[in-house]
């Protein structure tokens, strides 16, 4: 009795029907080892405390040394000048997203700040004062 589906008993169209699903396992096993992977979002603040609302009530001529480090408590840094002082306050908070793919890593960072600096004459009186309140706008993005 002959077999006239070829030598396995295959019918030749189930035959490639196989092959072409085992190609297309293939492939999806390959583009899911390439993707697989895992994402992280992190988030890091340097604080010292300090509110914005204190600042109004600084009065340049007026205001001392000592009232400053009471309200905001001691200065990251102390800036010694020709004629005075420099106190130095600030604040960062910085976020990250990373995405680790099976070969490749994306990421992003950004660390923004807050920062008060008070002058001060010799005699510790305040002088004249800047401030700069950017930390809240740290964000995530996309590491793309």
């Amino acid at each position: 009795m002959g077999n006239d589906h070829g030598e396995a008993g295959i019918h030749p169209r189930l035959r490639r029907i196989i092959v072409e699903l085992s190609r297309v396992r293939f492939i999806i096993i390959i583009v899911t080892a390439l993707c697989c992977g895992c994402a992280a979002f992190g988030k890091n603040k340097e604080v010292q405390t300090f509110s914005a609302a204190s600042i109004d009530k600084l009065v340049p001529g007026q205001t001392t040394a000592a009232d400053v480090t009471q309200m905001f408590g001691a200065p990251l840094q102390v800036v010694k000048m020709s004629n005075g002082n420099a106190y130095v306050y600030k604040r960062s908070v910085a976020k990250g997203t990373v995405v680790w793919l099976l070969l490749i890593s994306f990421g992003n960072y950004e660390k923004q700040y807050d920062q008060l600096i008070f002058f001060f004459n010799d005699k510790d009186i305040l002088t004249h004062y800047g401030a700069s309140f950017n930390a809240d706008e740290a964000s995530y993005g996309f590491p793309f």
